[in-house]
C-alpha cells in the first residue's frame, strides 16, 4: 500500500477531502519524525513504538567487492509492533507456509 492508497482508503472511510486527508497524514509523519530527530519515543497504544536506536560500530562487507568496511556508532530508527498487531496480523494471515528445502 502507497501512500496515496492510504490517503484514498481514509478519504472514502472518514469523509474527508483527498487534500484534507492528505495534509493530515503529512502532518502525522512530519509529528513522528520531529519526535524521533529529537530522541523521543512515540508510543501509539494498540499499534506500536517508533523509537531511535542506537547502532553499535562494526565491520561490514561492501557485496559488490566483498571488502571489509568499518562503519560507525549511528542512530537509526526503530519500529516496534504492539502485541495487539502482531496477533492481528497473525490471526489474518494464517501460519506461513513451509519454505522449499526446509
Amino acid at each position: 500500500m502507497t501512500k496515496a492508497d492510504l490517503t484514498d482508503t481514509i478519504a472514502t472511510g472518514t469523509g474527508l477531502t483527498r487534500t484534507e486527508t492528505e495534509a493530515v497524514i503529512n502532518g502525522f509523519l512530519y509529528t513522528v519524525a520531529e519526535a524521533l530527530k529529537a530522541g523521543e519515543r512515540v508510543d501509539l497504544r494498540g499499534f506500536g513504538v517508533f523509537e531511535v536506536r542506537r547502532r553499535a560500530a562494526r565491520m561490514a562487507r561492501n557485496p559488490r567487492t566483498n571488502q571489509e568496511v568499518p562503519l560507525e556508532a549511528h542512530y537509526a530508527p526503530a519500529f516496534r509492533p504492539s502485541r495487539d498487531l502482531r496477533d492481528a496480523v497473525a490471526k489474518a494471515l494464517g501460519p506461513p507456509p513451509d519454505e522449499e528445502g526446509a
